[in-house]
């Protein structure tokens, strides 16, 4: 296997990792809800007679409300955050033809990059730099099941739909400036394949080379995400793409997620591990609408910590800068998991 080239956006980040536990930041979702925003606030000038519903559509916000998205961002960053992703997650033309606004997919990358890029410029210092995720979620559509439970051969969709999606979607990322990609919330391999297909095109291409992250989602207590793989087998499903670290997040919250990122931390030996989960289970008369508070949460991840198995944490659903902040505070003290070196981990296995 030829040696990956070296990184020409992110390279601090490697080293960081190997040096402590960094910190992601939490929901942007969560975050938005406090806000209130009604109808208004998501459309502008050009979008003032779209006839379709636009309330929900957060991806949006970057164009009709960017003050309200780099006002979250600087509330995670103040919190403590290492790395902000962009408000992305949704921003694919495939996952925006539900508002027929898969016009506007580019243009909201660009801008969702440029938003978070000067927010982490501000607070970016000698010692603490900070970096920009370029986010790319899974769409609403899965190339790897059935929409027809009457016909288990049904695809709504297709490898290069995906890839060409995403290719548009981590266009537009580069070009707002961000560090790194974030291939997240997986729940079916394929998809994320087109992701990880599209991202090599386009750093082939250019000649950028950025760090990768990819992070699945179990989505229940069998262990598996939704496409049917245990964690190993999704590890060795995206190996290939060489990421900088392999995580979960979403769906499940740490108590819960333990098993899986243990299991995880033990395979993936050669790259980092990241972990961001819900904060517990869902409960819709807590004001975030999950169960833990910014302790419970900091102290499950401080037991991670603990027991070595991060490198990135942060936090999913229902966590808030609260949240972040207690995960960074409980988890300092602790050293980052270690990576094993390739090289020497191909040497011990070719003696033996």
């Amino acid at each position: 296997m030829k040696p990956t080239p070296a990184y020409t956006r992110g390279a601090a980040l490697p080293a960081i990792l190997a040096q402590r536990i960094a910190i992601i930041d939490g929901a942007m979702g969560t975050m938005i809800q406090r806000y209130k925003l009604g109808e208004a606030d998501f459309r502008n000038e050009a979008l003032k007679d779209h006839p379709k519903d636009l309330k929900g559509n957060n991806d949006l916000l970057v164009l009709t409300r960017p003050d309200v998205i780099r006002e979250i961002h600087e509330q995670y960053l103040a919190a403590g955050a290492d790395l902000i992703e962009t408000n992305t997650f949704g921003a694919t033309s495939i996952a925006q033809e539900d508002y027929a606004l898969g016009h506007l997919a580019r243009e909201m990358n660009v801008a969702a990059a440029r938003i978070a890029r000067a927010a982490a410029d501000k607070y970016s210092t000698p010692d603490q730099p900070r970096f920009v995720a370029g986010a790319l979620g899974p769409t609403p559509r899965t190339a790897s099941i059935s929409p027809d439970v009457n016909d288990p051969g049904a695809r709504n969709v297709t490898f290069d739909q995906l890839r060409a999606s995403y290719r548009e979607q981590a266009e537009g990322l580069l070009e707002g400036g961000v560090d790194l990609f974030l291939v997240e919330t997986i729940f079916d391999t394929l998809n994320a394949k087109a992701a990880i297909f599209a991202l090599d095109e386009l750093m082939e291409e250019t000649g950028q080379r950025l760090p990768v992250i990819i992070s699945g989602t179990v989505t229940d207590a069998s262990g598996r995400i939704l496409s049917g793989q245990t964690v190993g087998a999704f590890w060795h499903s995206v190996r290939h793409a060489r990421p900088l670290a392999i995580g979960l997040n979403c769906a499940l919250g740490a108590a819960l997620m333990r098993p899986y990122i243990e299991e995880l931390s033990r395979l993936a030996d050669d790259t980092f591990i990241s972990c961001y989960p819900n904060a517990g289970l869902p409960n819709p008369m807590s004001d975030t609408g999950f169960d833990e508070t910014p302790e419970v949460t900091g102290g499950l991840m401080e037991e991670f910590a603990k027991s070595g198995f991060l490198n990135i944490v942060g936090g999913c659903c229902g966590t808030t800068p609260d949240h972040i902040a207690a995960i960074a505070r409980r988890v300092k003290p602790y050293r980052p998991r270690h990576r094993h070196d390739p090289l020497l981990t191909s040497l011990v296995k070719a003696a033996a």
